[in-house]
């Protein structure tokens, strides 16, 4: 990473037992890796665009804000540090990506990162990023006994080398169970199904990534939670991929139910002082 390269995430800090991290909204490329990409690939089109825009509402609910600055082309922040595939036998891009979201090759003369090259990717961009997330989850649990974390992530909703047909609109992955109280999965998919013009599963082609399965420890009072929505619910999902306040604020209402559904529940668990 070069010197002019912006901090790997930007953060806010809020007063209340959620963290929302949005590991995939980054758009920045360094200069130098750029001019090694396809010009499709410059375009960072399989960003997840416009989430702290959508998630505007969530900063003055007091939920603590991680956003990530470097494109997951970068380096893919929702990826195990080892590049283990998250769906075995299913088609997956890797932590270091080699090709896009339409299977076409980002990098245009095929250099494709060995491994230091992919080593200094995770350790300048990913290793902060996930440094924070921690860090915050370990404030949060102090200080109120029980934290939520909500990965919020987005995706066109057509893509046939992840999914057949149109997926969901509200896909919410609590890794089968594993990273969240049954309970509050629950509450949230009965929110999400009762959300009018939009369809919603929980656990279907996407039950959470890296994040929601290593951070979530209901056991010990730490639930994970990820949305991926359909970027077609607020956005234009192809070039120049704008924001669609209209279609947005339609939205925006069921996802500020779901959280205030998840502080509830961590209100109810806080630990008494």
């Amino acid at each position: 990473m070069t010197d002019t390269a912006p901090s790997p995430f930007v953060f806010h800090q809020g007063t209340q037992p959620l963290l929302i991290s949005m590991p995939h909204a980054g758009t920045y490329v360094p200069p130098a890796l750029a001019a090694r990409f396809t010009e499709e690939a410059r375009q960072v089109p399989d960003t997840d665009w416009h989430m702290d825009r959508l998630y505007g509402f969530a900063r003055d609910m007091g939920a603590s804000i991680l956003v990530a600055t470097h494109s997951r082309y970068v380096v893919d922040l929702n990826r195990p540090p080892d590049g283990a595939s998250l769906y075995p036998g299913q088609s997956v891009t890797g932590l270091c990506p080699v090709d896009t979201f339409d299977d076409t090759p980002i990098y245009a003369q095929g250099d494709v990162p060995g491994e230091a090259e992919v080593a200094a990717r995770r350790d300048a961009v990913w290793a902060p990023y996930h440094a924070q997330l921690r860090a915050e989850l370990d404030r949060i649990h102090a200080r109120h006994g029980v934290a939520v974390l909500w990965d919020a992530h987005s995706i066109r909703s057509v893509l046939p080398r992840f999914f057949e047909g149109k997926l969901p609109d509200l896909n919410l992955g609590t890794a089968n169970g594993e990273s969240c109280d049954p309970a509050l999965a629950r509450e949230l998919l009965a929110i999400a199904e009762a959300a009018g013009g939009y369809t919603a599963v929980l656990n279907g082609r996407f039950k959470g990534g890296h994040i929601t399965r290593h951070y979530g420890q209901p056991g010990q009072g730490v639930h994970a939670v990820q949305l991926e929505m359909t970027q077609c619910s607020y956005m234009q999902e192809s070039l120049p991929f704008d924001y669609l306040p209209d279609v947005a604020q339609r939205v925006q209402p069921h996802l500020e139910r779901m959280l205030r559904a998840a502080l509830a529940f961590a209100h109810a668990r806080q630990a008494p002082r």
